[in-house]
Order: C-alpha cells, then sequence, then structure tokens
C-alpha cells in the first residue's frame, strides 16, 4: 500500500524538521565543547544550554502531538520486522530527546553549576549538589548523546531507503507537496486558427 496521499499533520511537519536541525545543532556544539579549551569553550556552553532546553520543552510539545493526532500509517506491505523497529526507533528517538536534556540539566545541577539560559534567566536544580552524581550524569549524558547521534543516522537512512528505493510516500509524508497546476485552456496554435 502507498500512502502518497497521506501527510502527517502540519504542526508535526514543522516540529520535526525544527528539532532536526536543532539536535544536530546541539550534537555538534557538544563535540566542540569537549573538544574545546578555547574561548570559544564558553560561547559554546552558553549556546548548549538554551538549546537544550528549547528541544526539551519542543519534544515535549511534540510529543502531545503524536498523542493527540496519530501519524499516517506504515504501508501494509512493510515487513512486520521493519515496522516493529520503525515504532520501536520513533519512541526510542522521542526518550532520547526528553532524558538527553533533563540529564544534562540534573547533571549540572549535581557539579553545583547554574544552568542559565539567558544572563538573567536561571533554571533551578534539579539533582542534589553530588560529585559522585556529576561523575555518573556526565557519563549517562554522554552515552545518550552517542546513542541519539547513532539513532538519527539510523532514522535518515530508513527514511531514504523508503524515499529512493521502497518509493512508498513514506519519506513523502513528512515533506512539503506542490499543488498540482491548475489546467488551463490552452492557446490556440497556429494550424488551429488557420
Amino acid at each position: 500500500m502507498n500512502r502518497d496521499t497521506e501527510l502527517f499533520w502540519w504542526p508535526a511537519r514543522v516540529l520535526h524538521w525544527l528539532m532536526a536541525a536543532m539536535v544536530l545543532t546541539m550534537l555538534f556544539v557538544g563535540v566542540g565543547m569537549v573538544a574545546s579549551v578555547s574561548a570559544r569553550h564558553s560561547w559554546l556552553l552558553a549556546l548548549h544550554k538554551p538549546l537544550g532546553a528549547a528541544i526539551l520543552v519542543l519534544a515535549v510539545l511534540r510529543l502531545i502531538l503524536r498523542l493527540w493526532r496519530a501519524p499516517p500509517s506504515l504501508p501494509a506491505d512493510l515487513p512486520a520486522l521493519q515496522r516493529i523497529a520503525a515504532q520501536a526507533s520513533h519512541w526510542l528517538l522521542y526518550a532520547l530527546m526528553l532524558a538527553l536534556p533533563l540529564v544534562g540539566w540534573a547533571m549540572l545541577s549535581a557539579g553545583g553549576y547554574p544552568v542559565m539560559l539567558s544572563e538573567s534567566l536561571r533554571l533551578p536544580a534539579i539533582a542534589p549538589f553530588d560529585a559522585d552524581w556529576f561523575a555518573v550524569l556526565r557519563g549517562l549524558h554522554r552515552v545518550l548523546a552517542y546513542s541519539l547521534f547513532g539513532l538519527i543516522l539510523l532514522h535518515a537512512a530508513a527514511a531514504l531507503y523508503h524515499g529512493l528505493i521502497r518509493r512508498d510516500g513514506v519519506l513523502r509524508s513528512m515533506l512539503w507537496r506542490r499543488r498540482a497546476a491548475t489546467p488551463t485552456a490552452e492557446a490556440p496554435t497556429k494550424q488551429d486558427s488557420t
């Protein structure tokens, strides 16, 4: 079954592509923070915290939209194993998009670092100050970040598989389609007018 006629609801599509850009930016910012001890580290850190908070808020909004309005069904001829993998990977993406910023927030709280979203807006601590917990949460934050990056690569590969090989409308359901051109009356040709 082809689902060319079915699209994700437009707010879900907007959030999907906005969050894709934000999450990828966040992952590269995180790598830059780990790799840099220069003056850029402070700038990257100042970007990392509000971007993570924004991803957390948008992930919650996206989850609400997902539960409120079901996405288009998968093609009926999709093998059961691929269907299970698709469902599991989507829910795992949601879990990681929620867990990663929360663990990062808890990690900073446990380390006694302020979570500043701007120069004056500070988030409250969500974990007690504890050096041991800071070390555990820091390791967990890193593992979750690598897991999210790996899952995004699998997600992109699956999208290309559906779009370029199966051509079953799954990828197209998350894109925007051009409206069909409205047929217009053709101008009479030279032969017609003679």
